[in-house]
């Protein structure tokens, strides 16, 4: 998919202000029994062709709507992805100016963590 020189301009305007981390750290990470909460933001149908062990699905079009009910404390661990990590920058941008202060947006997303052989699941 070709993306549009605003909506990179918007995703590198986002990951400027934000945290990313990658495929492998979050390996790390989940093996290491680490405390920490996988936010899918893609859509259902992404979602349902499979997700990242564990993780919780939130689309980014409920995200800022459905994130304080699911998750009240503002310095909980969230890992956000999505398909190729610009869905889950601006989505992690969008948490920090929530207030969010332990947010981390994987960058590769979904694409790079599959293209590692890295585990999935499906429902």
């Amino acid at each position: 998919m070709t993306h549009s020189p605003r909506f990179l301009a918007l995703v590198d305007a986002a990951r400027a202000e934000i945290t990313e981390t990658d495929p492998a750290t979050v390996r790390q990470r989940m093996e290491a029994g680490e405390d920490m909460v996988l936010v899918d933001v893609r859509e259902p149908d992404e979602w349902d062709r499979g997700h990242l062990p564990g993780a919780v699905a939130m689309p980014r079009g409920v995200l800022e709507r459905d994130i304080e009910a699911a998750f009240p404390d503002p310095d909980a661990p969230l890992v956000l992805y999505c398909g190729g990590g610009y869905r889950s920058a601006l989505a992690a941008r969008a948490l920090e100016q929530m207030g969010y202060a332990n947010v981390r947006s994987m960058d590769g997303g979904w694409r790079a963590w599959t293209e590692a052989g890295y585990p999935t699941e499906t429902d």
